[in-house]
């Protein structure tokens, strides 16, 4: 989504590399609801819902593994010193 600032900071990284594929679940209501169904019901989101964050950027990777982890997708984490990720409970952007 453009208002996080963890996934433009990898969509910055990609950009251009069709290796990746970038799906901003903003853009349109069924992307949303597929993201939904896979945060919902994937064991890879159940620490970033108890902390209450939304999951995002999330990957999914070719052999099917998701992951929230940029390393494990072959990218770069944002810097912890550029600021706090968007949290629901509002600690963060």
């Amino acid at each position: 989504m453009e208002t996080c600032p963890d996934c433009t900071y990898v969509e910055a990284q990609v950009k251009g590399d069709s290796r990746y594929a970038i799906i901003d679940i903003g853009s349109h209501v069924k992307y949303l609801k597929e993201f939904l169904r896979l945060r919902d019901t994937h064991p890879a989101f159940d620490n970033a819902k108890r902390h209450g964050a939304a999951g995002i950027p999330c990957f999914v990777l070719e052999d099917g593994t998701v992951t929230l982890s940029p390393e494990e997708a072959g990218l770069h984490a944002r810097p912890v010193a550029e600021g706090a990720s968007c949290s629901i409970d509002g600690s963060g952007c």
